[in-house]
Order: C-alpha cells, then sequence, then structure tokens
C-alpha cells in the first residue's frame, strides 16, 4: 500500500517573504491552547516544519503557519508559525500573511471595508484590522503581543568583525538589535550576502548566556533573531523611516523588514525617548519593502516595562495546491511526521 498524504496549502506573500499557510491535511493537535498545540508539533512533529521548509518540498528562506483550532473564545482561528530557527511565537509578517489567506480563501467571510479580525498565535491574541477592497485584502494592521527591551549595552567579540554591541529586546521571540552602520554596513540589495554572513557569525557568537526565558511564556530557547539597524530620518510630524534587515538563524536574511523586527525597533526607540505615541516609524528592507510600525500605549510584562503596538502591510496570494506526501520517498523523514498527518484531506475545513 502507497504511505501518500495530501496537504492543502495556501501560498502568499508579505514584503517579498512567503509563508506557505497549511489548511488542511494535519491532524487535530493535543493541548488545551494554541501555545500547546505549537510545543507538541515541536516536540513531537516537526517533521512537517522541516518537510515544508526544505527541498524538494520548500525551501529555508520561507515560513509555514499551521492553522489550527484556537482556545480562545474571541479567536476566529488559530495559527502556528515555523521558520527555520523553529517556532517564533508570533510574527507580523506570518500574522499578514494568515489572516489575508483566511479572509480571501472564505475560511474566514471577508466583509468589505474595514474588518475586524480575531486570531490565536502561541504568544496570544493578534487584534488585526483588514482593509478589504473589491473582494481583495487591501492591507493589514495587526497589534500582537506588547514588546520589551530586556537587556540594554551588551556586546560579544565576534570573529572576524571585532566587539559588537547590541540591544536584547523580545518582540514574539528575543531580537538583538544592531546598529549595523556602526560595523561599516549599509542595509541595501548590495549588502545582503555580507550582512546574511555577519549575521550568522554574531547569533553564533552572541548566544551563550543570553536570555532564554520569558516572564508569561517560559522557555523560548536560544537567541534566533538580529536586527540591524540604519539611520532615521523625520519624513513628517511624529513620522520617520528607516533602513533595517532581519537575519534569521541559520543562514536567512529576511526580504521584508519584519513585523516583529520593526516593533522590536519601535520598543528600544521608546525607552530612549526617540518616538512618542501615535508617532511611526516606516522600516524600508533591504529589497525595498516597507512596513510601518506605530507606537500605541505603555504596558507590563513582568518585572519589564513593554510597549503595545501595531505593523501595517500587505500580502499578496501566489498559489493555491495541494502536495502529495510519499511517505516511502527516501528525501521524506517520516519519523515525526506520518502520525500529524490526516490519512484523508480532500477538502479544507471551516476555520
Amino acid at each position: 500500500m502507497h504511505r501518500e498524504r495530501t496537504l492543502h496549502l495556501i501560498d502568499t506573500q508579505s514584503g517579498g517573504d512567503v509563508s506557505r499557510i497549511v489548511t488542511a491535511g494535519v491532524e487535530p493537535l493535543p493541548g488545551a491552547s494554541v501555545l500547546e498545540k505549537a510545543r507538541y508539533l515541536q516536540h513531537e512533529g516537526d517533521g512537517l516544519r522541516r518537510l515544508l521548509l526544505s527541498e524538494p518540498y520548500g525551501d529555508p528562506a520561507m515560513s509555514v503557519d499551521l492553522i489550527v483550532e484556537p482556545s480562545h473564545p474571541e479567536a476566529q482561528a488559530g495559527y502556528i508559525i515555523m521558520e527555520a530557527m523553529g517556532y517564533p511565537l508570533y510574527s507580523g509578517s506570518n500574522t499578514i500573511c494568515t489572516a489575508t489567506a483566511l479572509l480571501s480563501s472564505g475560511m474566514i467571510p471577508m466583509v468589505e471595508g474595514l474588518q475586524q479580525v480575531v486570531l490565536e498565535s502561541p504568544a496570544g491574541l493578534a487584534r488585526v484590522s483588514a482593509r478589504n477592497e473589491g473582494g481583495r485584502v487591501r492591507s493589514i494592521t495587526t497589534q500582537g503581543e506588547p514588546a520589551y527591551v530586556a537587556d540594554e549595552g551588551l556586546s560579544v567579540d565576534v570573529p572576524h568583525y571585532g566587539r559588537v554591541q547590541f540591544d536584547l529586546v523580545w518582540s514574539g521571540a528575543y531580537y538583538a538589535v544592531v546598529d549595523a552602520s556602526r560595523y561599516g554596513f549599509t542595509i541595501d540589495a548590495e549588502s545582503q550576502i555580507a550582512l546574511t554572513a555577519f549575521g550568522d557569525a554574531f547569533v553564533r557568537a552572541a548566544r551563550p548566556g543570553l536570555r532564554e526565558e520569558h516572564p508569561d511564556l517560559g522557555h523560548v530557547g536560544p537567541l534566533p533573531f538580529a536586527h540591524f539597524t540604519g539611520p532615521v530620518r523625520e519624513i513628517g510630524a511624529g513620522r520617520y523611516e528607516s533602513p533595517s534587515a532581519t537575519y534569521v538563524h541559520p543562514g536567512v536574511l529576511c526580504r521584508s523588514p519584519t513585523g516583529t523586527g520593526t516593533s522590536a525597533r519601535l520598543a528600544l526607540m521608546s525607552r530612549r525617548g526617540q518616538i512618542a505615541e501615535g508617532e511611526s516609524l516606516e522600516t524600508i528592507s533591504p529589497r525595498g519593502n516597507r512596513f510601518v510600525g506605530t507606537v500605541l500605549e505603555d504596558t507590563q510584562v513582568g518585572e519589564f516595562g513593554a510597549l503595545h503596538s501595531t505593523i501595517t502591510g500587505g500580502a499578496r496570494l501566489l498559489a493555491q495546491s495541494q502536495i502529495t506526501v510519499d511517505l516511502d520517498d527516501p528525501l521524506v523523514d517520516a519519523s515525526d511526521l506520518e502520525h500529524v498527518l490526516s490519512v484523508q484531506a480532500d477538502t479544507a475545513p471551516e476555520a
């Protein structure tokens, strides 16, 4: 008997970063919350992430978002985020892509005009405002969990680069925020390979001894991201722009400015008095793609003063497909995959 399974996918992109939305083909995961479901998948079913982010099925530069049943009564759908680095608890670009896919596919019925959607990420609720025109999602504004500065003024010796200073900020995962211009980098298309090499060397050197705990979410793993920043320029009253680049370990430089990277930047700027409530920062990726982050009110996360913010961007549909997973294929590691795949997935479920 052939051991073949089917996965239903909606491929999307936001700011150039591709997110593959898995809408059917995976068994219901155990867990009382989306966070618990994500932890189960991480420890017992990581074969799904590896399959869809590796050749021949995918590429490490992509992300995967698995639609799951939410636990919170306000949420219309839950989603688990998977990337090359593992399982980030929240992601702006993945939320933008997931919301767009759910609305465009009808899994969440689309309403013309401004529509409010609540999704449950592993970090908690993501409150989404979708602007829909002519049956298409034109933009998404999302507010996830608050960001906070965990440690400031850190430094580490990085082989071939010398002593590098950085700040550690939580924004869905821990980010090491580095002023790239201090180390001779400009953030543009020509610098992508050099920034990727710098990011790899930096993260490997910086990881030992850094925080791996979140006050509410517990252990979150070693440092996954470095966010490289460029100069800030005022473009209007309370409006700023700045080049930025996010490195995802191992070996990926984001095409988009990244939503959580932008939120981390806002938290750091707010702490230093460089941006105020109601003001915005437009971040620009090395490829020229843009997100807008807007400062909301202050809050508290454990012992840390934190910041609420929103991220605004847009996503485009790339493809809707069904892929066949042959569990007897020697290129497929079925050891922690087979038990999470449905035997039949002929139709996508309602969210």
